[in-house]
């Protein structure tokens, strides 16, 4: 018998593919700025590495501790290696932590709104939502956090910047949340954009690692990296943990191609950098087009912005029509835009602007 609680479960519906929707729609274009992907691809040198790797070994299972991989981030991050658990994706990861970590009846905080996939595993378990709102500028309530727990919580999950919202908590801020924190609430901060933050230089809190052992980190390579087809994230955790996530983990479940497009990314930080910059450029014309327009919008962090307007469905369609393709279904009458390449943006702007003329 299918368990109860996944008889009642909304499931994530990932979007359609870029080929799909053209053809629906007739389109002879579409830029997808939907999804956050990172719209100046990946790092030469990640061609080169699968290229000089060609199919040698492809008979072969891949190695399951991703030694490779797991050694250089170890070393980029200052942790230790056995500190790192690899999955198919930040995707597998949320799910091997909630299998691992809840039981039925536990209770699990989430600011509102965040990633869907937290809710969505955690109610595979049976566990409870509690979700707190963000305050008036979208930003995650640590206080409401703080206040919502209780004895039944297991877990609390900081999306950090968040998604949708772009929003971003600083590091000192966390760091003063984890102290006040139980011991027996394990708090879980995905940082899959973290490489976006502008506003400090110490943005991660992998180093708040060594103080509390309740506290998770998650990383990815789909973002800033360029890599979301390869599928590659891992969480930073106490070695304890890490044992244990390692007993729950598939064998196997990052491919050769995955580790070694990942290590060759990784060893392009100036790729990010330049990647990051003009990221933080363009969104910071976003935010300064969206204050012009006069609509409610939040400040990111992120390589997306959150935004506000009327008739945001109709809005939507009308930027598919010119081949655009933008996030809905995350609020009435909410949008979430991808920071694309300054060409689009700069159309896409237009568009928006001369529809909220005819509002």
């Amino acid at each position: 018998m299918v368990k109860e609680a996944i008889k009642k479960l909304k499931p994530y519906i990932p979007e359609k593919t870029i080929a799909e929707i053209k053809q629906e729609q007739g389109l002879t274009k579409l830029v997808r700025l939907s999804a956050n992907e990172n719209a100046w691809g990946t790092s030469p040198k990640v061609a080169q590495a699968i290229l000089d790797w060609g199919v040698k070994g492809a008979n072969r299972y891949p190695d399951s501790e991703v030694t490779g991989l797991r050694q250089t981030i170890a070393t980029g991050l200052n942790v230790s290696p056995e500190a790192l658990v690899f999955g198919d994706g930040l995707d597998e990861i949320i799910q091997l932590l909630s299998r691992t970590l809840l039981s039925p009846g536990d209770e699990v905080i989430l600011t509102q709104p965040t990633f869907s996939e937290y809710a969505l595993h955690a109610e595979i378990e049976g566990a409870k939502m509690v979700d707190v709102p963000v305050d008036s500028n979208g930003v995650t309530n640590l206080d409401g956090m703080l206040a919502a727990i209780t004895p039944a919580t297991s877990m609390v999950w900081l999306c950090n910047p968040n998604n949708p919202t772009g929003t971003y908590v600083t590091h000192q801020a966390i760091a003063e949340f984890m102290a006040k924190v139980p011991q027996s609430v394990t708090v879980i901060v995905d940082e899959a954009y973290i490489d976006f933050v502008t506003a400090e230089k110490q943005a991660s809190v992998v180093d708040l690692l060594t103080k509390f052992n309740n506290l998770v980190v998650l990383r990815t390579f789909s973002k800033a990296y360029g890599l979301a087809n390869f599928r590659v994230g891992f969480a930073v955790v106490a070695p304890q943990l890490a044992k244990i996530l390692q007993t729950v983990r598939l064998p196997y479940n990052l491919s050769t191609f995955a580790e070694i497009a990942a290590e060759a990314a990784y060893s392009d930080q100036q790729f990010v950098q330049t990647v990051v910059e003009t990221v933080a450029d363009e969104r910071q014309k976003w935010l300064a087009f969206f204050k012009k327009l006069g609509v409610l919008y939040y400040p990111s962090q992120a390589n997306f912005v959150f935004f506000k307007i009327n008739n945001a469905d109709a809005l939507s369609q009308e930027l598919l029509h010119q081949g655009y393709l933008v996030r809905t279904g995350l609020g009435p009458d909410w949008l979430r835009i991808t920071v694309g390449q300054p060409t689009d943006n700069q159309i896409v702007q237009q568009l928006i602007w001369k529809f909220a003329d005819k509002q």
